[in-house]
């Protein structure tokens, strides 16, 4: 998915309006937001994207705003594959 199209996803699910994809404080709001029930989804989609092994690990914790994001559109099955 494009930038804008992640943005627009996230949008969808909470109604919000801001550049999720290049803002990591965007994505701390997404993510507190995110209920219980959908924080061990996200974070499996996270690690995933990331690469990590576990969640301690630095590329987990470190991972970059599109990362984030991506990884919540993947939560909340919103994700499509880019077609060529």
């Amino acid at each position: 998915m494009t930038e804008e199209q992640i943005n627009a996803a996230i949008n969808e699910v909470y109604g919000w309006k801001a550049d999720y994809c290049n803002d990591l404080n965007a994505m701390y709001e997404a993510e507190n937001a995110i209920c219980n029930a959908f924080a061990p989804t996200y974070a499996t989609h996270l690690l995933a994207v990331t690469r990590a092994n576990r969640t301690g690990d630095r590329e987990f914790y470190c991972a970059t705003a599109r990362q984030r994001a991506e990884a919540f559109v993947r939560a909340f099955g919103k994700w499509e594959e880019v077609q060529p």
